[in-house]
């Protein structure tokens, strides 16, 4: 069957397949590279694709990072409805810390190319702001945890306390992905170490029972 001949289908398939290679290729040449440094003809070697067959797909670096960054927060939005809900906002402090962190760093660290795709100085403003829209909403799903846990808190204590814990997360996140192995888990540990002391005068360091819903999605 030649080409022109192929089910609609079947080619559908098959760009589709080419397109997930290219993002992968991607990725890797962006966490090498960075994206600055990045260029079509690199992340076409790293595919082993000529870079006409890029061009077939993608008009330019720029939306090759829209396209990859748009796909990986539709992954980290799955994991916020995993994670902030009302049966994990009511665990013992440790255990909450825990089923909310792991996830996020097991993300990051199965896509680095997401944190070398945010902290670029040249960073595309469509990327950003999807990046800042995606902050914003983390913001507020950490914020309807705290009411859940603590409902005596107000808003405004609520707004302060999250901006604090993600901007402390953001930090030792950092740290973490500097390292492997059992320096890695001695920085993970003293994230978590860190989330703890600051939150339990807050929350408090036991299971809470007894407090409102969450807002879900």
């Amino acid at each position: 069957m030649s080409e022109p001949d192929e089910p609609p289908r079947r080619r559908q398939a098959r760009g589709e397949r080419r397109v997930t290679q290219l993002l992968q290729a991607a990725a890797s040449v962006f966490c090498a590279l960075g994206y600055t440094a990045s260029s079509t003809n690199a992340i076409a070697r790293e595919a082993r694709v000529s870079p006409g067959t890029l061009y077939q797909f993608f008009p330019n670096k720029e939306a090759i990072a829209v396209e990859l960054s748009g796909r990986l927060i539709k992954e980290m939005e799955a994991t916020h409805g995993r994670v902030f809900t009302p049966e994990i906002a009511r665990l013992p402090l440790d255990r909450l810390i825990d089923e909310v962190t792991d996830p996020f760093i097991e993300f990051n660290t199965a896509n680095p190319a997401f944190l070398a795709l945010i902290k670029g100085p040249d960073t595309p403003g469509r990327v950003a702001d999807e990046h800042d829209v995606l902050h914003n909403s983390l913001l507020e799903r950490v914020s309807e945890m705290l009411e859940v846990r603590t409902p005596s808190l107000s808003r405004a204590e609520r707004a302060l306390i999250s901006e604090m814990c993600l901007a402390m997360f953001k930090a030792g996140l950092n740290l973490v992905m500097q390292h492997e192995g059992e320096d890695k888990d001695a920085y993970v540990r003293e994230l978590k170490g860190l989330l703890y002391r600051y939150l339990a005068p807050y929350l408090g360091t036991g299971a809470a029972v007894g407090t409102p819903a969450m807002n879900q999605t």
